[in-house]
């Protein structure tokens, strides 16, 4: 007689510095879940990505103000697993990380177009690829590098139709720092309350 073995929870894991996280970030989130696409998504706020130039918010009020954006929102969580890792950390260590703290759980990575248009260019990647599902969000971008070899990998890479908002964390900042009128938009209003009570 054949043992039963319990399905693992399908968990989502969508990366970033979350500089700060915004209403896209938790509408993405909300609408995999919708769609069934996951079980649970947990966001993983990165203290620094190798890819990106430094000057990140500080990482415990980034931390609070994702955890903050989260809160009530039903099988999301925010992650801070890369915290305790060494830097900078790349997404290979962060997925190995959290299935080895966590068994029962199938970890799929999340990423945008951008992401997986440059994903040779990521650390390991195709050892991401042999060892993780990825699901990849619809997001535009201005070109594109993406590798031959990746084809090499299409069945362990899903496209899914996932209405984003047209926000970005950038474009957040610059509003904040150069727009006395700014009130907050695209960001929760729990989020936007603590940024104002930081800026004082």
């Amino acid at each position: 007689m054949c043992k039963h073995v319990p399905k693992k929870t399908i968990t989502g894991v969508y990366g970033g510095s979350f500089n700060p996280i915004h209403l896209g970030h938790t509408s993405m989130a909300r609408e995999m879940l919708r769609q069934g696409l996951v079980d649970e998504m947990w966001l993983v706020v990165s203290p620094q990505n190798p890819l990106k130039d430094n000057g990140l918010w500080d990482d415990a009020f980034r931390l609070e103000l994702a955890r903050t954006a989260v809160s009530g929102i039903e099988s999301v969580e925010v992650s801070d697993v890369e915290f305790g890792l060494p830097r900078p950390n790349y997404m290979i260590t962060t997925l190995e990380t959290l299935s080895r703290k966590f068994p029962d759980r199938e970890f799929v990575l999340v990423i945008g177009m951008d992401n997986w248009d440059c994903f040779h260019r990521w650390y390991q990647w195709e050892k991401i690829l042999e060892g993780y599902r990825l699901m990849v969000l619809p997001r535009q971008t201005d070109g594109g590098c993406a590798d031959a070899r990746l084809e090499m990998y299409s069945d362990r890479v899903t496209f899914v139709d996932v209405p984003l908002i047209n926000l970005s964390s950038t474009w957040i900042r610059s509003e904040i720092s150069a727009n006395p009128q700014y009130d907050g938009e695209g960001l929760d209003a729990n989020v936007w309350k603590m940024i104002r009570e930081k800026m004082r």
